[in-house]
């Protein structure tokens, strides 16, 4: 009864995820018809300085959450509370409420920085940003979708298997560029015809979020793999592929 209803939390987290997932995209993109974007509604009542220390703390919560949960320290404590098998899934789950608290709370600041969507740059950008997306989604299915976001944990645990043990792989993307996740995440953050100074806030936060994360998850796989991780390393680029030896 306990891995049923495991498998069903699972499956409800990861239904939420992508539905949070997909909001994100239009979020960003500032879909005309949704009911919060990046952009809109236009605010109300509510001073410059108070609007941006709300979406600093709300980017700063979203940082906290995924990175200190993402630890192994938190994970070792929090398995004692939280069965194992749904570990994944309840991380899966509050980055998702948080998210979706984010787009709820967010304050518009829409001060415009530059506004090309009348030219030609307009839809390179809206490519550039379609591009961000694919890379991002494809990335966490060359390093097993279900498993990052909980699935293959919960199924595994309902059959009887023993856990998944982790390994070194590099497909694909990953032959090139150390984190392509991060990397498609940055583009789509970055890539718009129309940047407020909202969206400029909201990309910056996600990217120092996104830089300081990529340092603490290498600490955790130098750990994990060793010497293999730190050759490649050495060799790969963290976001971009590298055209040289040494550096990061």
């Amino acid at each position: 009864m306990a891995r049923s209803s495991y498998l069903l939390f699972g499956i409800v987290s990861y239904l939420i995820f992508f539905a949070t997932f997909l909001y994100l995209v239009g979020f960003v993109a500032d879909i005309a018809w949704l009911p919060k974007t990046v952009d809109r509604p236009e605010p109300e009542g509510t001073a410059l300085q108070g609007r941006f220390a709300i979406d600093v703390g709300l980017i700063l919560l979203f940082g906290l959450q995924h990175s200190v949960m993402a630890r192994r320290g938190f994970k070792a404590w929090w398995t004692r509370i939280v069965p194992e098998p749904i570990e994944r899934s309840v991380y899966v789950l509050a980055a998702s409420l948080v998210l979706i608290l984010l787009f709820h709370l967010w304050q518009p600041i829409p001060y415009v920085l530059w506004d090309v969507r009348g030219g030609v740059a307009g839809p390179l950008l809206w490519a550039l940003f379609a591009a961000g997306w694919v890379i991002v989604l494809t990335s966490t299915f060359l390093i097993s979708h279900f498993e990052l976001f909980g699935l293959s944990q919960v199924w595994a645990n309902l059959r009887g298997a023993p856990g998944i043990a982790p390994t070194f792989r590099q497909p694909f993307f990953y032959r090139f560029v150390r984190h392509p996740l991060y990397s498609g995440f940055f583009i789509a953050f970055w890539a718009t015809p129309l940047m407020t100074l909202g969206h400029l806030l909201l990309a910056a936060g996600m990217s120092i979020f996104m830089l300081v994360a990529i340092e603490l998850e290498e600490r955790d796989l130098l750990r994990m793999f060793g010497a293999d991780y730190a050759r490649y390393r050495m060799r790969v680029g963290k976001l971009a592929p590298r055209l040289w030896r040494g550096g990061s």
